[in-house]
C-alpha cells in the first residue's frame, strides 16, 4: 500500500478526488488501474478503522453496565 493515510477523512478525501477525476474523464487507461487500486486500498483501510471505532464503543457502551 502506498503512503498511509493519517485520518479516515483524509483517506475519505483522497477517494473522492479519484472518484472526481475519474468522472471527469482525467485518468487514462495508463492510470486507471493504479487509482482503482489504490481507491481500493483506502476503501478496505476506512472499513478497517470503522470496525475499530465500532468495537471501541461497544466497548465503552458495554463497560457501564
Amino acid at each position: 500500500m502506498e503512503k498511509q493515510p493519517k485520518s479516515y477523512g483524509e483517506a475519505i478525501a483522497e477517494v473522492e478526488a479519484i472518484l472526481a477525476r475519474f468522472a471527469a474523464g482525467e485518468l487514462d487507461v495508463d492510470t486507471l488501474a493504479a487509482q482503482v487500486k489504490r481507491a481500493t486500498e483506502l476503501i478496505g483501510w476506512c472499513r478497517t478503522r470503522l470496525s475499530a471505532a465500532e468495537k471501541e464503543v461497544d466497548k465503552v457502551l458495554n463497560s457501564g453496565q
